[in-house]
């Protein structure tokens, strides 16, 4: 009995991953699908699935291509300086920008480096992403930060986190790509393989 127990944990370690991770991609493929998908359903006589994916790459691609020139990106810019006085719009629009930048290697915005954050005399440590190094467009902050920069503490099992104001000596940067350390962070330290050597 034993040894089925076990034959049968090792078949569902193996196939709950594999089967979540295409899940998760067909769900994203078929989120982005119906994007343009639906509209163009009721616009073409036969609609082939697929369609409204590879149309979004397009005008995602085509967007991003436009907003590299210089003229263009001004007026986007401007655009979306109006946008953000408009109540219900700015509550949704700007934290979903800030988050989308965040993640961003573009300009400096986004979290760049991995710390070690020094959590006081009990020698306790934790792992964390520093998101911003000056508060200058936020002058509460600014006028009482000091020598502080905001770090992101992401917890375990989950995308949520808490963001601290660290003092510059309190914190060690680590040589470690984000990505990694997030993976940590969400996974609990867990180490899935036992030849993992990143």
């Amino acid at each position: 009995m034993k040894q089925l127990q076990k034959i049968f944990l090792q078949g569902l370690v193996t196939f709950l991953p594999i089967a979540l991770t295409i899940y998760i991609i067909y769900a994203g493929i078929s989120i982005v699908d119906s994007l343009l998908g639906d509209s163009l359903r009721h616009v073409l006589p036969m609609y082939i699935p697929g369609l409204g994916f590879l149309l979004t790459i397009l005008l995602i691609f085509l967007l991003g291509f436009i907003l590299n020139n210089l003229i263009a990106a001004g007026v986007f810019h401007k655009l979306e300086y109006r946008l953000l006085k408009v109540p219900y719009i700015k509550a949704i629009y700007g934290p979903l920008r800030d988050l989308m930048n965040l993640f961003s290697k573009d300009g400096g915005h986004g979290m760049r480096t991995v710390v070690l954050v020094d959590m006081g005399e009990s020698g306790i440590r934790a792992l964390g992403l520093v998101t911003r190094e000056h508060f200058k467009d936020v002058p509460a902050i600014d006028a009482n930060a000091g020598d502080r920069v905001a770090v992101y503490i992401p917890m375990s099992y989950g995308l949520g986190g808490f963001t601290l104001m660290v003092p510059r000596s309190k914190i060690t940067p680590l040589d470690m790509p984000i990505e990694k350390a997030m993976s940590l962070a969400i996974t609990g330290w867990v180490k899935a393989d036992k030849n993992d050597e990143d």
